[in-house]
């Protein structure tokens, strides 16, 4: 009797011992994070009109809802662009309409339905807002400030007022888009480094949303929004100099062929530097890398392997993997409080617009140009 009790322990002892050997050879479980905690996100403004064009999305080479495919790699956040009224692109999507508000309210459906926050960015234009345009919507065209900040809150009250009644509010804002040199340009424009009014057309729009969060559930967190890392410090400068210091959150674009911070300690230094000094939760809003130099289609790709700044990370599958987490750790470790990724889901596709058919940005996509799943997106769910 002693024996046979004295075998059952060894036996238990032993297969105890077989278990902890074999967990602690296993790979560390995967995290899911929670928006509030940390920003997983990635812009599917194109997913709708990409879609009607015909093209389809796998995973596991099964077609697959491309937001199912998003939440279940990590995703927590989709960001979707809107513009004020985009009639052009009717000539090229055989006459409907894509970045409206209507197309929005899909894509902020399709996001909600998977239990992702939504990040809406607000262009205030007909077209794309970034550094370098700005152009004031058609129907705002040749008012006075006055009355463009009077059109910069009605507006934006009215787009949340809208989506509140679809139950649809998203959880941050973006009042501008690339605003690195102003808004709504000519009245907005930043021009001898007068920042004026384009300080006091961003407060119209952060007053509207502020008002709007006295009676929603959903309080959206205010994003400013700058391109590249090495401009933020001097534009927030003028910006808070200003008045401009009811916002929440400090967005930034970060793309190496524009970048002259792309080392990832000194991206983390700035940081460090951004949220000490101003207070507020800093995230990168727009980043890619490309995982292929190969062009699926004839429309010719943004982000080229040529470019001489693409730094130490290869062009492959492995090299956009090792940059999204590299840079998220930076994020992460230094106080940052999230990732989106510019368009991940804009594959090939019969898709037209202004530029070309197909994608500008296929090679840099989540994506194979047979709309397969790469790995570019376990950076989501790695422990930082």
């Amino acid at each position: 009797m002693l024996l046979k009790k004295y075998s059952l322990l060894t036996l238990f002892v032993i297969a105890m011992q077989l278990s902890c050997h074999k967990t602690k050879s296993q790979p560390a479980v995967v995290k899911q994070y929670n928006w509030q905690e940390f920003v997983m996100g990635a812009d599917l403004s194109y997913v709708n009109e990409i879609e009607d064009a015909g093209a389809v999305y796998k995973m596991d080479g099964k077609a697959t809802d491309p937001f199912v495919i998003f939440k279940t790699i990590g995703t927590n956040t989709i960001r979707v662009r809107l513009w004020h009224n985009p009639v052009w692109k009717k000539a090229t999507s055989n006459g409907k309409m894509y970045s409206d508000l209507y197309d929005v309210e899909k894509t902020i459906r399709r996001a909600k339905e998977q239990g992702m926050a939504v990040s809406l960015d607000l262009h205030y234009s007909d077209t794309w807002a970034d550094p370098g345009n700005q152009t004031t919507p058609a129907a705002w065209t040749g008012l006075s400030l006055a009355i463009l900040k009077d059109s910069v809150y009605n507006y934006t009250l009215n787009v949340l007022n809208y989506l509140k009644l679809k139950n649809l509010v998203p959880e941050m804002i973006q009042v501008g888009n690339e605003n690195n040199s102003g808004i709504l340009w000519p009245a907005g424009q930043v021009l001898n480094n007068d920042y004026q009014n384009f300080a006091d057309l961003l407060k119209s729009g952060i007053k509207a949303v502020r008002d709007f969060s006295t009676t929603s559930t959903i309080k959206p967190q205010i994003i400013l929004h700058v391109a590249q890392i090495q401009n933020a410090e001097y534009w927030m400068d003028q910006l808070i100099s200003k008045g401009v210091t009811d916002f929440d959150i400090m967005g930034l674009s970060h793309y190496y062929k524009w970048s002259t911070v792309n080392d990832m300690n000194e991206i983390g230094k700035k940081i460090t530097l951004f949220k000490t000094k101003y207070q507020k939760k800093i995230m990168i809003v727009e980043t890619a890398f490309p995982w292929t130099s190969q062009n699926a289609d004839t429309y010719n790709n943004i982000l080229y392997t040529a470019d001489p700044s693409i730094g130490i990370y290869p062009v492959s599958k492995e090299g956009q993997q090792q940059y999204l987490k590299e840079l998220t750790k930076q994020l992460f470790n230094n106080g940052g409080s999230g990732i989106i990724y510019w368009e991940p889901a804009w594959i090939t596709s019969p898709m037209r617009d202004a530029w070309g058919t197909g994608s500008a940005w296929e090679n840099a996509a989540y994506f194979d140009f047979n709309g397969n799943l790469l790995t570019a997106e376990s950076f989501m769910k790695q422990t930082y």
